[in-house]
């Protein structure tokens, strides 16, 4: 059976990416009483890493673009924490988010409403969260954005 939040993101035309392994010494996510702390999810899409600079080179478009993918790797890590029922989604608390940009760069609350419209849409009311936007000089792997989570579950 195919639950309310499933149904939401066929209906937004999303499907969830696997979720990604962890690519150094860290879990991707940890449970503790009903929260849910996703580590940081790097924007990737089906094609590789998204990478490059915010204001040289990158558009804030583009960069909201990979913001939307870090928030699809998070979403896919926390159907697993949540057993594969999104629907246990109680709230979406915080969400942290980094960009990697130019030096005058200074839109990245911009950048990350690419993640927030995106759990918006998804959670509804659920997905109203509080959320820290920051640059940075470099990210791993030299990707746009990367952006971790806390969710709490029902």
């Amino acid at each position: 059976m195919t639950g309310k939040i499933d149904a939401r993101l066929a209906d937004l035309g999303i499907t969830l990416p696997e979720a990604p392994a962890p690519a150094a010494a860290y879990v991707p996510y940890i449970v503790s009483g009903d929260l849910v702390f996703v580590s940081g999810q790097i924007s990737m899409d089906a094609d590789g890493l998204r990478t490059g600079k915010v204001g040289d080179g990158v558009t804030v478009e583009q960069a909201q673009e990979s913001a939307k993918c870090c928030a699809l790797a998070l979403l896919a890590q926390l159907k697993n924490a949540a057993g594969g029922d999104l629907d246990r989604v109680a709230q979406v608390v915080k969400l942290t988010g980094f960009v990697i940009a130019a030096p005058d760069f200074a839109d990245h609350p911009e950048v990350i409403n690419g993640a927030s419209h995106l759990m918006a849409e998804v959670f509804g009311d659920k997905g109203q969260h509080a959320r820290a936007a920051v640059g940075s000089s470099s990210l791993p792997r030299g990707v746009q954005v990367e952006i971790e989570g806390i969710f709490r579950l029902a």
